[in-house]
């Protein structure tokens, strides 16, 4: 990650390069791109008599046909169905259109950022060349027309529907500008990309351009005095330099203000000083002529606007096209803006990406520019190719400036790396952009131990295809900060209906478990829903959750609240009992007590439900298994959460009070328990269709449990203290009847089950305090509210509270649906991070939303490319 220099300070007007990318000829990505430029390949193609089939054969064979050119490949091919167009659509859209379109797709990704998530305004300024594609392919076939329709045609074709075409795909909301000045198009846009970002019309700017010919392998025809070179060379400032070569390919970069940049931890690849724009006007030879002056202006303007002294800049990326007019009148322009601040001699070498690619027309400038921008990252000033000695109309040894024809390392001690790029416009539109090298980075924050690797894909194929990606990314940059690859793709890409998670702790683990997934076969169910089920007592145990009370800030800021707030109620600091500082088996005894269980429970449990409602996983309807309840009514509205923890405290107290009891968990069905039941014997709970637990006095317990092993039936004693939900809860329920009497009961906002009556809870029965009261005696339905709950197989079920209890009962009732849980049982030897992010993670590949952006609240992470 690139961040801000110390030493410098930042200007309001810089503005940082955060995404690029592009295809070029032999270069189908930046990293291809930069190794043709650093090894100063020529990146030219030799035509055969196969290729150029189509050509008149008298032309063909004429002295000064040039059989070569610089092609882009696969042009043909585009990824319709992403996009939602149709077969037809596509084929007759200009290439320049789709292929522009996936690279403003690829440069956001680049960037760290998707169009729909991202809250801040973007914009696109756009350029392309003539459409040769509708010219030759789609206006010389009248029955295409006729049955397309001219409307269809006219739409996908228009040379102004570049910029605008990306905006709708992408959701773009800020300015969709094309800019067509010739030859400077892509930089002029980058220009006015700058300045609608200083002007804040937007947070984001795309700017780039385009120019792929439909006719691609086809050569020209040379003319004396032409703008072709004679040869298909293109020998910029070359004592043998005669013309240009025409060229395809495609470029885009994502600019952002720099403050804003660093502050949201973007990656940087460089800083953007000044842009100047102007046009050479009437005073020159003609038209199509360059004009020293107006050269120079726009230069020593854009150095005027950066604050740069041009003896700091050590490359200028110029225009370069090798004409015989064109390479001395640059030189003389740069000259004559450089002179007014140095007489130094031979500091700033020259180069041109023309000699690599060819002239991209409407993208050459912004071909240049990203040649700039990788050149300052990687520190290196590439080779000029097709370079052997001077032109003799420019004198260099007299001036600033030097050709390198060699690779070789970019020095720079005293300040910055600098450069200045330029692009001239037939027409006399003139551009010029002053880099300077991104400053030194600044690390990442602390992160988690664990972290979650979201992958998303529209296809199965697609999806495997980017895990390999990934998997290779990760092993090709073996010092990637993993949590910031984790934060990019959590952030920085869009999520589709084929989806893998990995949850790992560093880069090694990552790569195994993403070369083991296994394939998605469905893609995710958008109307999922999630049901909240909170614990009851029995499932807590010293140190539950004590991982996230140090890890998880949102976790820790709920359980001190409550353990604050219940200091008064409890006469100690519930802390000290869940989360013991030295030995836990005090801590387990006290643990036990019913006064202090019940409060621990609510405690854990609404701590994890804030947290996950935090992330953005949110109930739409919730079940609680006894104590559990008041904690679903709680998140549900009924009590407040100081009443909340008054009530649950009181109610352990009351609990503690009474005569002690036993409960019995029994594999039988209610149908099959209740005969056994009697005066001394409650059926507690029926928590699956063959599972109940009764409660009573220890001796009735106790014959009932000697009873039914003689019967050969499972069962097996609970540790608890008391007989819940049964008989021996009666002293207590008018005292706490009347207790609850001072406090105002709402009606619930999210709606949840019933245990005394397993079906949906009603108003009338929440807001009154007997129903409190019956709570405490009678038997908890669990088995009737999942059978409720079940009734819509697209719900997810998450455990929210200790151990695995009700997943384990939901499972043996509905053991179809998903059910999830949220912290490890006891005796699993296992991460509470881990667990909790694996289930973070299933449930996003279910389709519940995640917020990404809560999720990492509080770290200081960086986008990655």
């Amino acid at each position: 990650m690139n961040s801000i220099q110390e030493i410098k300070p930042i200007s309001e007007t810089d503005i940082a390069v955060i995404g690029m990318a592009g295809r070029f000829p032999q270069a189908d990505n930046l990293d291809s791109y930069w190794h043709n430029i650093k090894h100063g390949v020529e990146a030219i193609t030799q035509f055969t008599e196969a290729d150029l089939q189509g050509v008149d054969t008298k032309l063909l064979h004429h002295p000064n046909y040039v059989k070569s050119g610089f092609i882009l490949e696969n042009i043909d091919l585009f990824a319709a169905s992403f996009f939602d167009y149709s077969p037809r659509e596509a084929e007759i859209m200009d290439p320049q259109q789709r292929i522009f379109l996936e690279v403003a797709w690829e440069a956001l990704e680049n960037a760290g950022y998707d169009a729909e998530s991202y809250p801040g305004v973007i914009s696109i300024y756009a350029s392309s060349s003539i459409n040769t594609y509708f010219l030759f392919n789609i206006f010389s076939n009248p029955e295409l027309i006729e049955l397309t329709g001219l409307d269809q045609i006219r739409h996908n074709n228009r040379v102004d529907n570049l910029a605008t075409r990306v905006a709708y795909k992408l959701n773009l909301k800020g300015s969709a500008i094309n800019v067509q000045t010739g030859c400077s198009s892509s930089l002029v846009g980058i220009h006015l990309a700058c300045q609608s970002l200083l002007n804040c019309e937007c947070d984001i700017a795309l700017a780039g351009g385009v120019s792929i010919s439909g006719t691609q392998k086809t050569g020209y025809l040379y003319q004396e005095g032409g703008i072709l070179s004679p040869d298909g060379h293109c020998r910029a400032f070359d004592t043998q330099a005669r013309g240009t070569v025409g060229g395809n390919g495609v470029g885009i970069v994502i600019l952002k203000r720099l403050q804003d940049a660093i502050t949201e931890g973007d990656r940087i690849h460089a800083i953007i000083k000044g842009t100047a724009v102007n046009n050479d006007g009437s005073v020159k030879v003609g038209y199509t002529a360059p004009s020293i002056d107006g050269q120079a202006k726009v230069i020593a303007e854009a150095l005027a606007v950066s604050g740069v002294n041009p003896e700091t800049v050590s490359y200028v990326e110029t225009h370069g096209t090798g004409t015989v007019l064109g390479d001395p009148i640059e030189v003389a322009a740069l000259n004559k803006s450089f002179s007014h601040y140095t007489q130094s001699k031979n500091f700033c070498a020259l180069g041109a990406v023309k000699t690599n690619i060819g002239h991209l027309d409407a993208a050459a400038g912004v071909a240049g520019f990203i040649k700039t921008v990788v050149a300052l990252k990687n520190k290196e000033i590439p080779p000029h190719p097709n370079f052997t000695s001077p032109n003799l109309q420019i004198d260099f040894a007299n001036s600033p400036f030097y050709i390198n024809n060699q690779l070789q390392e970019w020095h720079s001690s005293e300040h910055p790396r600098r450069a200045g790029v330029s692009s001239f416009g037939i027409g006399g539109t003139n551009a010029h952009v002053i880099l300077e090298e991104a400053p030194v980075g600044i690390e990442s924050g602390n992160p988690r131990q664990w972290q979650v690797l979201p992958l998303s894909a529209k296809t199965n194929s697609a999806l495997e295809a980017t895990t390999k990606n990934l998997v290779n990314h990760l092993k090709q940059y073996p010092n990637l900060n993993l949590a910031d690859v984790a934060y990019t793709l959590s952030m920085g890409r869009r999520h589709f209906e084929y989806r893998h998670i990995a949850v790992c702790q560093d880069r090694e683990d990552a790569i195994a478990v993403l070369e083991n997934l296994q394939p998605s076969s469905s893609p995710v169910t958008e109307h999922s829903s999630v049901i909240f089920m909170f614990t009851g007592q029995g499932s807590q145990y010293v140190n539950m959750g004590r991982e996230l009370y140090e890890t998880e800030p949102v976790f820790r800021e709920q359980v001190d609240e409550c353990c604050q707030l219940l200091q008064s109620y409890l006469g100690l600091d519930l802390r000290s009992i869940i989360y013991p500082q030295t030995s836990t088996s005090e801590a387990t005894q006290q643990l036990t007590q019913t006064a202090i269980t019940q409060p621990a429970l609510f405690v854990i449990e609404y701590a994890l439900a804030k947290l996950w409602m935090a992330w953005g996983v949110h109930p739409q309807v919730m079940i609680g298994h006894s104590i559990g309840e008041y904690v679903a009514a709680t998140i549900a509205g009924v009590f407040s959460l100081e009443d909340a923890l008054e009530i649950v405290a009181m109610r352990g107290k009351l609990m503690q009070q009474l005569p002690s009891g036993k409960m019995l968990a029994v594999f039988l069905s209610e149908v099959e328990i209740t005969p056994l039941l009697n005066e001394s014997v409650s059926l507690a709970a029926s928590n699956a269709q063959n599972l109940c637990v009764v409660s009573g006095t220890h001796t009735a317990i106790d014959e009932l449990h000697q009873q039914l092993i003689t019967r050969g039936i499972e069962c097996r004693q609970l540790h608890t203290s008391h007989a819940f939900h049964s008989q021996m809860m009666s002293p207590m329920i008018e005292e706490f009847q009347e207790f609850l009497g001072k406090f105002n009961l709402k009606a619930p906002q999210i709606p949840f089950i019933s245990n005394v009556t397993g079906t949906w809870i009603a108003t009338t029965q929440v807001t009154d305090s007997h129903y409190w009261g019956q709570h405490l005696q009678q038997t908890v339905r669990f088995t009737d509210g999942i059978t409720e709950l079940g009734k819509k197989s697209e719900r997810i079920f998450l455990e929210v509270g200790p151990g695995k209890v009700l997943t384990n009962l939901v499972k043996q009732q509905q053991p179809s649906l998903t059910i999830l849980s949220s912290l490890r049982h006891p005796r699993e030897q296992q991460s509470d991070v881990g667990l909790l992010l694996n289930t973070l993670g299933q449930l996003w590949q279910k389709g519940i939303q995640i917020n990404w952006s809560a999720f990492y609240h509080g770290q200081h992470r960086h986008r990655l490319p």
